[in-house]
C-alpha cells in the first residue's frame, strides 16, 4: 500500500488544496476496494505544526506529526504564500521533502507549491509550472528552474507540478490515474465533475504589462507600443528614437520584461482582443483591425500561440452573449 503525505506548511496555506486532494484520493481509494481490490492508499495530513488556522481563523487544520512519518512514497505540497519569511519558516519542512525525495518519494506540488519545491534545489535544472501570475516572481528568485508558463501539469523524475488556482484538481486527476488507472480517474472526473483533458493554462492568462523593472528607457518602448497597437511598428526606428542601438534595446527589452520586443507587442495586441471578445458583439475581423493586424491567418496563428484557443473559440467560451445565445 502506498504511502501518500499530503504536507502542511507554516503560511497562509490554500485549505481547498488540501482538503479537495485528501477527498479525490480518498474517493479513489474506496471506489478502487469497491471493484475487489485491495487498499491502494493510506492518506496522511502532516507538518511540524500542530494546529494550522486559516482564512481569517474560519478554519483550522490539525495535522500528524510529520516526524512520526518515516517513509513516504507520494508527498504533495499544497498552494502556500511564498515571501521568504514563509520560506524561512518552512526550513525544517523543505529539508524533509528533500530527504524523502532523495529516499524514493515522488513530489507534487500546487500552485505557488513550487515555490517551496523549487527551494528545496530539487527543481534546479528541471521543468515546472506554477500559476501564471506568479511567474515573474519565480523566474527572479529561481533562475536555474525551467519554468513553462503554458503548461498545466509538468512531469520529470518522479516531480509533479501544476499551474495555479483550482487546476490542481487537474493534477490530483493525473495522480489517480498514475497510481491506479484510466477507469478510477475517469469516473473522479465525472463524479467530481473536473475536465480531465484540460493540459494548458493559456487560456486563463491575463497579459500584465511589467512595468516595475526600474528601466526607463524601457518603460518609454512599452508606453509607446501600448498606445500605437494600430501602426506598423518599427523597433529599429523606436530605439533610435530612444538614442540606443537595436540590439542594446533588445538586450534591455528582454532583460527588464521577459519578452522580445515582438513578443510584447504581440501579447499586448492578443490582450486588447480577448478583452473586447469578451465584453462586445464586435466580429472577429473588427477585433483584429483594430489591434492592428490585416492578415485574419497570421492574427489567427498569433492568438492561438498565445491563448491556447482560436479567437471563436476564446469568444464562445467567454462573451456571456455568446454562452447564453
Amino acid at each position: 500500500m502506498k504511502q501518500v503525505t499530503i504536507i502542511v506548511p507554516k503560511g497562509d496555506v490554500n485549505l481547498s488544496s488540501i482538503t479537495g486532494t485528501f477527498e479525490i484520493l480518498s474517493r479513489a481509494n474506496a471506489y478502487w476496494q469497491k471493484m475487489g481490490n485491495q487498499p491502494m492508499m493510506e492518506i496522511h495530513i502532516a507538518g511540524f505544526v500542530t494546529e494550522l488556522k486559516l482564512d481569517a481563523g474560519f478554519f483550522s487544520v490539525y495535522p500528524e506529526n510529520i516526524k512520526d512519518i518515516k517513509k513516504t512514497d507520494l508527498l504533495i505540497i499544497p498552494s502556500v504564500s511564498y515571501d521568504p519569511e514563509v520560506m524561512e519558516e518552512n526550513a525544517a519542512l523543505i529539508t524533509w521533502v528533500t530527504e524523502q525525495y532523495k529516499a524514493g518519494a515522488e513530489v507534487a506540488s500546487m500552485c505557488s507549491g513550487a515555490f517551496l519545491l523549487a527551494a528545496t534545489g530539487l527543481l534546479d535544472g528541471k521543468s515546472c509550472c506554477t500559476h501564471w501570475n506568479m511567474s515573474t516572481d519565480f523566474k527572479r528568485l529561481f533562475p536555474d528552474v525551467h519554468l513553462q508558463t503554458d503548461k498545466l501539469i509538468t512531469v520529470e523524475k518522479g516531480i509533479y507540478t501544476n499551474g495555479g488556482g483550482y487546476s490542481f484538481l487537474n493534477l490530483i486527476l493525473f495522480l489517480v490515474e498514475k497510481y491506479f488507472d484510466r477507469q478510477i480517474a475517469i469516473y473522479c472526473s465525472k463524479i467530481f465533475q473536473i475536465d480531465i483533458e484540460r493540459s494548458s493554462q493559456s487560456p486563463f492568462h491575463i497579459f500584465q504589462t511589467q512595468k516595475n523593472h526600474g528601466d526607463e528607457l524601457i518603460c518609454q518602448a512599452q508606453t509607446y507600443i501600448e498606445e500605437n497597437l494600430c501602426e506598423k511598428i518599427s523597433f529599429e526606428e523606436l530605439a533610435s528614437k530612444l538614442a540606443t542601438s537595436r540590439r542594446n534595446f533588445d538586450r534591455r527589452f528582454i532583460k527588464a520584461t521577459g519578452n522580445t520586443p515582438v513578443e510584447y507587442l504581440q501579447r499586448v495586441k492578443v490582450e486588447v482582443a480577448k478583452n473586447t471578445l469578451e465584453r462586445g458583439r464586435k466580429s472577429i475581423f473588427e477585433v483584429m483591425m483594430e489591434v492592428g493586424y490585416s492578415d485574419d491567418k497570421a492574427f489567427r496563428e498569433v492568438f492561438k500561440k498565445i491563448t491556447g484557443l482560436s479567437p471563436l473559440d476564446y469568444r464562445a467560451k467567454y462573451n456571456k452573449e455568446a454562452i447564453l445565445s
